[in-house]
């Protein structure tokens, strides 16, 4: 299958420290390669795949001072991809969360959007209804709640590579906080819990800039206490020890969390989560088997004395069945399929067009997608936004 993957450029795919979004796609794209598919990832300059790159900006928006708007070069991502799909993909999978709303009803080959951020806010109410027809994927069952009447075609948890940690067969000393510092994600309650149950709390966690008036006033002065260490943001290479080496996850939010990747994160890990009853936590940890879901503090120090109750081998073993990349791939394909199936059923002349668009597609791509060499070196396209588009402006590596 001739899959698209269309990734949002603010981050590396996958990213160099946090960014839940590039990571999910990075692991649904290498999974796609592994079984055989054809993936062209949509993505910054910097991302690396397995398949062909198709880059619209040299690197990821956020680590580029030079980016002024980043509206730019997603709109180039778009407008590409629009000109090309029909002779380039059987199928168009957005990650983009709202932006390519009106260009998609205007692709020429099936398409679906994974929406991974939340979905329970007033202003989305009118977008959705004007794109009810848009095929959507939600992340977990709560995050559809609040737009029930779109086109769902199902509900993918998060899947991560099987060997991207190794468990840890023994509890560790310290309780974990892994994430961003946000009045929603309330590290301060991860504070509390830690110093009534008396054990040390380890901070890994971004600061974004609109939360840096948060951090100072309300966090920092919590920081102080000597249980508590705070080590900033972490990467993918550290993450496994410190998730691993901890005694428990918690994830305290306070907000309809769409999934939280960091508690199956955990979860591969052998390391159970303490998560407050919020959007997605109930459908993804099971009380008394991968940790202990829990509806305010005081439970929640409860909840670390009966740690030891959790078989850490479980929790590897429900992260396995229940969350691998290998079956976020399958049930994606499932659902590509039937994208697809649905098409050719409505559209009985649809080979015989597309054939057409092929030809006209073709001709008329300002920047027609290369073949992909033999060599197993990935291909890497990056679109010129200057306006010569000849083959001398584009950059492949």
């Amino acid at each position: 299958m001739r899959i698209a993957q269309v990734a949002p450029l603010y981050e590396r795919v996958p990213p160099h420290l946090y960014g839940g979004t590039e990571r999910i796609v990075s692991y649904l794209s290498e999974e796609l390669v592994r079984q055989g598919h054809e993936v062209t990832l949509f993505a910054s300059g910097d991302s690396l795949t397995e398949g062909r790159l198709v880059a619209p900006c040299e690197r990821s928006l956020r680590l580029d001072p030079q980016c002024k708007n980043d509206l730019i070069p997603h709109l180039l991502q778009l407008n590409h991809l629009q000109r090309t799909a029909a002779a380039s993909f059987d199928v168009v999978h957005f990650h983009t969360e709202l932006l390519h709303f009106p260009f998609a009803p205007e692709l020429k080959v099936p398409h679906v959007t994974t929406l991974h951020g939340r979905l329970d806010l007033p202003d989305l109410v009118p977008l959705f209804a004007e794109f009810r027809e848009l095929p959507l994927v939600s992340i977990s069952n709560s995050q559809r709640n609040p737009l029930p009447k779109n086109d769902w075609q199902g509900t993918v948890y998060h899947g991560l590579p099987l060997d991207l940690y190794n468990a840890a067969t023994s509890p560790g000393t310290y309780l974990a906080f892994l994430g961003r510092i946000s009045p929603e994600k309330r590290l301060d309650r991860a504070i509390e819990i830690a110093k009534r149950a008396r054990m040390k709390l380890k901070v890994a966690a971004k600061i974004d800039a609109a939360d840096r008036h948060y951090f100072e006033n309300t966090i920092r002065p919590l920081l102080d206490d000597p249980l508590v260490e705070f080590l900033g943001e972490m990467g993918e290479e550290d993450k496994g020890q410190f998730l691993g080496n901890a005694r428990a996850l918690i994830f305290p939010i306070d907000w309809v969390e769409p999934f939280g990747l960091v508690m199956i994160e955990a979860m591969a890990c052998g390391t159970p989560t303490i998560a407050f009853r919020r959007g997605s936590v109930p459908e993804i940890i099971e009380s008394g088997v991968t940790g202990f879901v829990v509806d305010n503090i005081e439970q929640a120090v409860t909840a670390v004395a009966r740690i030891p109750s959790i078989d850490r081998a479980r929790c590897r073993q429900v992260f396995e069945s229940r969350f691998s990349a290998q079956r976020m791939a399958a049930d994606y394909l499932t659902i590509y399929g039937r994208l697809i199936d649905k098409e050719r059923r409505s559209r009985p002349h649809v080979i015989k067009k597309r054939k057409q668009l092929i030809a006209s597609d073709a001709e008329t791509a300002a920047t027609p997608l290369q073949s992909k060499p033999e060599s197993p070196e990935p291909v890497t396209e990056t679109l010129n936004p200057g306006g010569n588009e000849n083959a001398e402006n584009r950059k492949i590596s």
